[in-house]
């Protein structure tokens, strides 16, 4: 019975961030998940101050990670001011960012050329040319590709914000490829799942890098976001672009 409460409760305050306040359903989902996990530990439907309090120096004491702490201020935050009783929150002092186990040039070469098909090269090309998040990637239409300028438009991405990133000519060639062996409308997604014909989804994505990084033999943990990490580090040490090679090689 609790727990229905709670999740009445949640979706509810999911529904107010989106219609209310205008976020994103990712940015409200987020904020939701903090919000169930908060109040299922505070076991109060309306934590006042003290009871939020301490769970805040809980997640500290715990060494929960700067994003989650942050994360959970903001949805605390959010929430009390939507129950009617604002409650403003401190934020921890923000760590050096330290990337560690970015993929080298010769490793994303290494991927792409593991490839068994055109459509994992696109999924990995697009990734690893662009920087793009997993869910920006899963959300791209075709009309939101432009071939002749190279350019890819990511609509409504991190805090439904829109956005232009400028990918290479070998990538574009790569998608070029791809279009021609699985044809898609001005407004269809540009990845679709095989079996269902819907847009493909996160999951789906870190499976395709997982298996393809594996049969490339690198012997790291490779997930979507590595690739915008390891963009950002060759951006940072040279004044062009990378450009990657197209190998994939139809069977």
């Amino acid at each position: 019975m609790y727990l229905e409460k709670v999740n009445n409760l949640i979706r509810k305050f999911g529904n107010h961030l989106i219609v209310d306040e205008g976020f994103g359903h990712q940015t409200a989902k987020s904020y939701e998940r903090c919000m169930s996990i908060a109040i299922r530990r505070m076991k109060k439907l309306k934590p006042q101050y003290k009871e939020i309090q301490v769970y805040m120096l809980w997640l500290r004491k715990k060494n929960y990670s700067y994003n989650h702490i942050i994360n959970t201020s903001l949805a605390i935050e959010r929430f009390t001011e939507w129950q009617g009783y604002p409650i403003k929150l401190g934020r921890p002092q923000k760590p050096k960012t330290i990337i560690k186990n970015t993929l080298t040039e010769a490793e994303v070469s290494r991927i792409i050329q593991a490839c068994k098909t055109i459509r994992q090269q696109a999924v990995i090309c697009v990734l690893a040319f662009s920087g793009i998040r997993n869910q920006e990637l899963c959300n791209l239409k075709l009309e939101n590709i432009d071939l002749g300028s190279n350019e890819i438009r990511v609509i409504k991405g991190k805090n439904s914000k829109d956005r232009i990133v400028n990918v290479s000519g070998d990538c574009i060639k790569v998608l070029i490829d791809y279009l021609k062996e699985y044809p898609r409308e001005e407004d269809d997604y540009l990845f679709m799942n095989l079996y269902t014909g819907k847009k493909i989804n996160p999951g789906i994505v870190r499976k395709i890098i997982k298996t393809v990084a594996k049969k490339a033999g690198i012997n790291k943990r490779v997930f979507p976001h590595l690739f915008r990490h390891s963009l950002a580090i060759v951006y940072s040490h040279q004044s062009v672009p990378v450009i990657l090679t197209k190998v994939y090689h139809p069977s």
